[in-house]
């Protein structure tokens, strides 16, 4: 993979990783927390020191969602702010679009939060992709 950019690549990944913990604390830490103490029934009782788990899927999600958009970049895309948006969109559309749908059709959740999560991911998504097309670029061939 000779245009791979090991260096914006790593750093890619780390910024996504920040963001992401950032975002998600703001979004289910402050603003959605009213909302799941009243849910509090629901959660697991050692949820706290499952947390590690999140850490590394948010570490594998930051890694896996910079390397597609490589590939993504290899269909002759200019990088830029346009390119991010329409990436972040997909993804979105992608991951949240049918998780959390399904996760209504699955477990006893209003309907209210599943479209919060649906917005909140997707704004999320389209942020990441934002932020990877500013600092990812493949290396000219």
């Amino acid at each position: 993979m000779k245009d791979f950019n090991t260096k914006k690549f790593i750093i890619a990944v780390i910024a996504i990783y920040i963001i992401k913990q950032i975002l998600d604390f703001i979004i289910h830490g402050l603003i959605l927390e009213p909302t799941y103490e009243k849910m509090s029934d629901i959660w697991r009782p050692d949820m706290e020191d499952k947390m590690w788990v999140m850490y590394v899927t948010g570490f594998v999600f930051s890694f896996l969602f910079v390397h597609i958009y490589h590939f993504f970049m290899k269909g002759h895309f200019k990088s830029g702010v346009a390119t991010g948006f329409c990436y972040g969109l997909l993804m979105g559309l992608l991951m949240e679009g049918g998780g959390m749908f399904n996760d209504y059709a699955l477990y006893n959740l209003s309907a209210g939060l599943m479209w919060q999560w649906f917005i909140f991911g997707m704004i999320q998504m389209i942020i990441y992709g934002i932020v990877v097309s500013y600092i990812y670029k493949p290396k000219v061939s």
